[in-house]
């Protein structure tokens, strides 16, 4: 792995770093403010986790299993940036993907396009 593969690995283990431990101090904290919020941020931060795990593994079969995580990731995204967006008052407090990622600069929805495009790039790089 080189070039935009360590960038992936490396912007993945920020956002590790940054959803689960921003979803660590929230839960035990202050949980009964937006449950919701903190639950997904804590589940945006295990996806993330994976992620990062799969890429750093290698091999098709951990490939495949980023690309299939990538896609979950960004479905994620898309569907819970629509609903802070068209009913916010579900979310008290904002999630890693709340507004799509706004509050982390969009890259919660950029990250797996990229990684999405890097991935089926670089099996056909390999095949």
């Amino acid at each position: 792995m080189g070039g935009p593969g360590i960038l992936l690995v490396w912007l993945y283990g920020v956002m590790v770093v940054g959803a689960v431990s921003r979803s660590a101090v929230q839960i035990s904290t202050q949980f009964d403010k937006a449950p919701l919020a903190y639950s997904l941020s804590a589940v945006a931060g295990l996806v993330y986790g994976f992620i990062t795990y799969s890429l750093v593994r290698g091999g098709e079969t951990a490939r495949r299993a980023a690309l299939v995580c990538c896609a979950a990731e960004l479905a994620g995204v898309l569907v819970v940036g629509t609903w802070t967006l068209a009913e916010p008052s579900a979310f008290p407090d904002a999630t890693v993907w709340s507004d799509y990622g706004m509050g982390y600069l969009f890259i919660p929805v950029l990250l797996p396009l990229s990684a999405m495009h890097w991935l089926r790039k670089a099996r056909t790089t390999a095949g």
